[in-house]
């Protein structure tokens, strides 16, 4: 495994859509383990291949509701579609290619995504919450939209620092 340089807003690779995965091998299994290591490395909830300069449908979303002392689970999609989504939230968001940025921006409530694993084999996995906006997030990077196209409004460091104040203080 091996970290990759993940790439900023800046770069035009992050607005192009990207080709789907046809090819379930060796170097489909390199590229998301890199892109794991990538994601646990810079503590983020979600990366997309084109956020590493890879321009293939193939993104990964940490699960992070899971019962307390129990670890995040990772969760490989290839070629991921949205077949479902109910509710709506806005939240505060932000992304490893946009660093020290966040914005509110609408998503789902839940989403239903299908998609295939790093062997083909296709699956169905359900989200809610943080996950269901990070399957949205990451399934955007696919199509080259980067979250800041999609912002009601970007938050001011005030507004950014009081919502982490209030997140240490559920926390405790």
């Amino acid at each position: 495994m091996a970290l990759r340089n993940i790439l900023t807003q800046e770069d035009p690779s992050l607005g192009k859509k990207c080709r789907e995965v046809t090819a379930f091998n060796q170097r489909l299994h390199q590229l998301l383990d890199d892109m794991a290591e990538t994601l646990m490395h810079a503590d983020g909830v979600g990366l997309a291949a084109p956020q590493v300069g890879v321009l293939r449908r193939a993104a990964l979303v940490l699960e992070t509701n899971v019962p307390e002392n129990e670890n995040p689970i990772l969760i490989e999609l290839i070629n991921p579609v949205v077949i479902e989504a109910s509710g709506e939230q806005h939240e505060a968001e932000g992304c490893l290619s946009v660093p020290g940025e966040y914005g509110i921006v609408s998503r789902p409530e839940t989403v239903k995504v299908r998609a295939q694993d790093r062997f083909g084999n296709f699956f169905e996995v359900s989200g809610e919450g943080l996950t269901a906006r990070c399957f949205c997030h990451e399934i955007d990077h696919l199509d080259g939209i980067v979250f800041t196209s999609k912002c009601e409004r970007m938050l001011t460091d005030e507004e950014l620092q009081a919502i982490q104040h209030r997140s240490e203080e559920t926390e405790d």
